[in-house]
């Protein structure tokens, strides 16, 4: 599947190399030229383990494509994935601003129907404020859209590996289409059908990986319950 990442920080990179890993046609997308330079040389921005691997292994394959051409990376997928920042504001309050600009250029970008999936942390119904956006920004443009939410359970030091061998996957959606899309995006870790090339032992003994289908609100609630137990 074509699949675009928006943000490559510690998430979206490790994310957006990962689903290259186990088969899907990846663009990451950054609006730091420095930083999209230093990776199409193979070089990270940070360490994590296994993720030199997963650089070099993707530049070799051609199985992801890192650029600062938001339309260009939109236009290649019907999935988009937002892992951008959401610092905190001097009031608290989670700042939006990154979700805002890049869902209003995604509405006006895309040019047939599009699956939007939050991947940051972000504030429960930020979802439907997204959805209000694409809606705003999508009048008179052809093509539905969906909005999801997919929280990230990742930890530094064994991100990667988290993310290839989690213990849940969940997935907030609001339609059948956008569930039996991120289904499909998973399918590969959930049965771990994927050729395992990493030099590490996988943690999993074996089985399929749990996939809990919620609504986008109660997924959104879940990684914040997550945060609060850890």
């Amino acid at each position: 599947m074509n699949i675009t990442i928006v943000g490559t920080g510690h998430v979206g990179l490790i994310v957006g190399l990962c689903f290259a890993e186990i088969g899907h046609r990846v663009y990451c997308v950054d609006n730091d030229e420095a930083k999209i330079k230093a990776l199409k040389e193979g070089r990270s921005p940070f360490f994590e383990p296994h993720l030199d691997d997963l650089l070099k292994r993707a530049i070799e394959e051609k199985t992801v494509v890192f650029t600062t051409d938001l339309s260009e990376a939109v236009k290649h997928a019907e999935v988009t994935f937002l892992c951008l920042g959401t610092p905190p504001l001097p009031d608290g309050d989670a700042d939006l601003s990154f979700v805002e600009r890049v869902t209003r250029q995604i509405a006006t970008m895309a040019d047939s129907y599009h699956l939007v999936i939050e991947k940051s942390t972000v504030p429960v119904l930020t979802g439907e404020r997204i959805e209000k956006t694409m809606r705003i920004y999508r009048r008179g443009r052809d093509g539905d859209f969906d909005v999801a939410s997919n929280p990230e359970f990742l930890a530094e030091g064994s991100a990667v590996m988290d993310f290839l061998c989690p213990d849940r996957i969940v997935i907030g959606v609001e339609s059948e289409r956008s569930r039996k899309i991120l289904e499909q995006v998973y399918a590969p870790i959930v049965d771990q059908s994927f050729p395992w090339r990493l030099q590490a032992e996988r943690r999993k003994s074996g089985g399929d990986v749990p996939l809990l289908v919620t609504n986008r609100n109660s997924a959104e609630l879940i990684k914040h319950a997550s945060n609060c137990f850890l």
